[in-house]
């Protein structure tokens, strides 16, 4: 099932502004949604009010997550009046809500320049899951996942980013059971540290999202010098690492990121990042029929993560037209897991969810074309 949202309007039909006009009208007003507390604080010291007031204002925005200035109702009127000159609650406009059969929901995000990103819901009986995105597009070039073959177009902003999050919680079913969060749609979060870190700081924070640090996990193919600035952080995520080779010869045919971060130095990195509350880290390995999931490529993965405490995820590839890949069979999958179990690695194969709606793992992607952008691919 589809759903567009589209504007309408009554009386005389009308021409909505191009994207230009459009454009230049909401940058007439600063988005308060997005700010940190000292963006906040900036905001109120100049218009003369005290900074105290910041931490009212981020507990609307985050935590109420209200979408009006109007409903911050402890906050007097006369200064719901002077922000209203010019600033605005905003989040990111939903053009489209796909559901799946199983439950799951697909949401398009359409930008104000036009580019547009997904974000994925998914319930289960015990747990509920958004999956959210820190670029549009990936620069990365995976062989093996759709978002990188589509293309890549820009970092996405804070308020971007949290956006998903308010969107997908507001439009959820209310259940009596908190959120998990996963960095794990499109983008390499590392290549957009501060937008990401920012948006990672106000979902952690109990007067924000409240989404508590092991119920928050990043993903990431190893940015070397983006994760030792993480492991300094004062509060941290879980951390997946995006493996999906037993070795560095078969990693860079899939992932051209090898080059730049060899596979040992990566996972040396994530065995000394401080997981929360004593955690493991996790290992992503993507199941490619004929190449990566042979009973040898277990074995060899058995020995290169051997003496590392960790868990290794495994996800039978969600094909698509565009990747050059098959998915692995049931056997193949079964055998492999069986591998790591007996060796005492602790293992576990995600159930694909969302497949019929391109929502499962590596199945988001731009939309169309992606448009040239005057913003380079971020530094590796």
């Amino acid at each position: 099932m589809i759903i567009s949202i589209e504007s309408a309007s009554c009386g005389h039909p009308s021409r909505a502004p191009s994207t230009p006009v459009l454009s230049s009208i909401l940058k007439m007003f600063s988005n308060l949604f997005g700010l940190e507390t000292a963006g906040l604080e900036a905001a109120l010291t100049a218009l003369g009010e005290p900074p105290y007031r910041a931490r009212q204002l981020y507990q609307w925005l985050y935590k109420k997550r209200v979408r009006g200035l109007d409903a911050m109702t402890n906050l007097g009127k006369d200064l719901r009046a002077k922000l209203a000159e010019s600033w605005e609650v905003r989040w990111p406009e939903m053009a489209e809500r796909h559901l799946s059969y199983d439950g799951t929901v697909k949401y398009l995000f359409r930008l104000d320049d036009g580019a547009t990103i997904e974000s994925v819901y998914i319930p289960e009986e015990t747990r509920r899951t958004i999956c959210i995105s820190t670029q549009a597009g990936c620069p990365l070039k995976c062989g093996f996942c759709l978002t990188g073959i589509s293309g890549y177009k820009r970092n996405l902003k804070p308020w971007e980013i949290l956006g998903q999050v308010a969107t997908v919680m507001e439009d959820a079913p209310r259940r009596e059971m908190g959120w998990n969060i996963v960095v794990m749609g499109m983008g390499e979060p590392l290549l957009n540290y501060d937008a990401t870190v920012a948006s990672l700081r106000v979902l952690m924070d109990h007067d924000g999202f409240a989404v508590t640090p092991k119920k928050l996990t990043l993903s990431t193919v190893g940015i070397l010098p983006a994760l030792e600035k993480l492991m300094a952080e004062p509060v941290r995520p879980n951390l997946a690492i995006s493996l999906h080779a037993p070795n560095a010869a078969l990693r860079r045919e899939l992932m051209p990121i090898e080059d730049k971060y060899p596979l040992e130095d990566v996972i040396a990195a994530a065995q000394r990042y401080p997981i929360p509350r004593g955690g493991l880290v996790t290992y992503e390995y993507v199941l490619l029929k004929g190449t990566n999931d042979a009973p040898a490529h277990a074995r060899e993965l058995v020995r290169l993560l051997k003496g590392s405490p960790c868990k290794v995820n495994l996800i039978p590839l969600n094909p698509a037209p565009e990747i050059p890949f098959q998915a692995p069979s049931t056997a193949s999958v079964n055998t492999f897991a069986q591998i790591l179990a007996d060796a005492h690695v602790t293992v576990s194969v995600r159930r694909p969810r969302g497949q019929d709606i391109l929502a499962a793992c590596g199945q988001l992607h731009l939309k169309g074309r992606p448009r040239p952008s005057a913003a380079a691919p971020p530094a590796l």
